[in-house]
């Protein structure tokens, strides 16, 4: 079984969030999302971030049918354990990553990078609610 990880804070999903996870699921037989904790994205988005608390973030991934696992994380160790942990022979990153050191990858066997969709973003979205 080809085990595939993908991860993020995943705050307000979108479009480019799900065709992501059909990606991610194409290159393998189980997805596993890594969703970053509240205190993690605060310290990596600012205080007025998350918008959705890790338990309501989790239970929507947990509904969407591409994904097979959600596990979360606080810091780049618990990362790479889970990583580590779940057996991941596949990580998928945002092309934004190609060239940049991505935590974890020494962990898998094949980075694959995914080409975002650039009319959306979780920041976007949040500055034309304000």
């Amino acid at each position: 079984m080809t085990r595939v990880w993908v991860n993020g804070c995943f705050d307000i999903l979108h479009r480019g969030h799900i065709e992501l996870f059909k990606y991610a699921k194409s290159l393998g037989d189980f997805l596993i999302v890594g969703a970053d904790t509240d205190e993690r994205v605060r310290y990596s988005k600012g205080l007025s971030r998350p918008f959705n608390t890790l338990e309501d973030r989790k239970y929507v991934l947990e509904s969407i049918k591409w994904i097979d696992k959600v596990v979360p994380f606080g810091t780049d160790l618990e990362l790479e354990s889970q990583i580590f942990d779940n057996n991941c022979k596949i990580m998928v990153v945002g092309s934004d990553w190609k060239g940049k050191k991505v935590i974890g990858e020494h962990l898998v066997e094949n980075v694959r990078y995914f080409n975002r969709l650039p009319s959306y973003s979780t920041t976007k979205i949040l500055q034309n609610k304000e």
